[in-house]
């Protein structure tokens, strides 16, 4: 369990991984255990925040988007203090976008890759469709990513969080059902262990 008394998922991958998608799908099912953190550089884009391949102008979003979801997370905590944190993407993502090595972007957020990943419980990382060389549009008009580059943020975000302790991957399927149906079921069993794990804590 996060320090805070929350338990926190981040579920992340690569771009056209479905892991918006299956955000969406267990919220609705599983109701008020769990609270939904939006995606944070959808939230930015959106709302008008430029967006460019210049690096200096890359710099700037990461450094906003990172700001954003460390205070959506924060957000939701409060609201919502009973139920467990369901984070669309995390905070070291921005590592993977970032121009230059991914220490530089700890660096400049004033943190570092361990304290980043401390802040979660547990991470399931939605391959990219884009790994098995299938188009990853999905109707979101802020992804502008070639295959290509989806191919390379999977793999830029997926050696970043493999490095939580409690890491787990939900492949590329070449159907999209199994491979959501694959995913919820992951996401049902590791809410049900923190949950287990937070009723247990508040016993004591």
């Amino acid at each position: 369990m996060h320090a805070n008394g929350h338990c926190r998922i981040v579920l992340t991958g690569g771009p056209g991984g479905g892991k918006t998608t299956a955000a969406d799908l267990f919220r609705r099912e599983i109701g008020e255990r769990v609270v939904l953190v939006p995606e944070a550089a959808t939230m930015v884009f959106s709302g008008g925040f430029p967006r460019s391949n210049q690096p200096m102008a890359i710099h700037a979003a990461q450094r906003a988007i990172y700001e954003v979801q460390r205070n959506l997370e924060d957000v939701q905590a409060a609201l919502y203090p009973d139920r467990v944190l369901l984070c669309d993407r995390g905070t070291v993502d921005g590592a993977a976008y970032w121009p230059g090595e991914p220490h530089h972007f700890f660096n400049e957020v004033g943190s570092t890759l361990d304290e980043e990943l401390a802040r979660y419980d547990a991470v399931i990382f939605f391959e990219s469709a884009a790994v098995g060389g299938m188009d990853i549009e999905g109707g979101n008009p802020i992804r502008n990513e070639s295959l290509q580059q989806a191919v390379d943020l999977d793999h830029k975000l997926r050696v970043l969080w493999s490095k939580h302790p409690k890491f787990i991957i939900v492949p590329h399927n070449p159907s999209f059902f199994k491979k959501i149906s694959f995913g919820l079921a992951v996401l049902d069993g590791i809410v049900s262990e923190l949950g287990c794990k937070k009723k247990k804590t508040k016993a004591r």
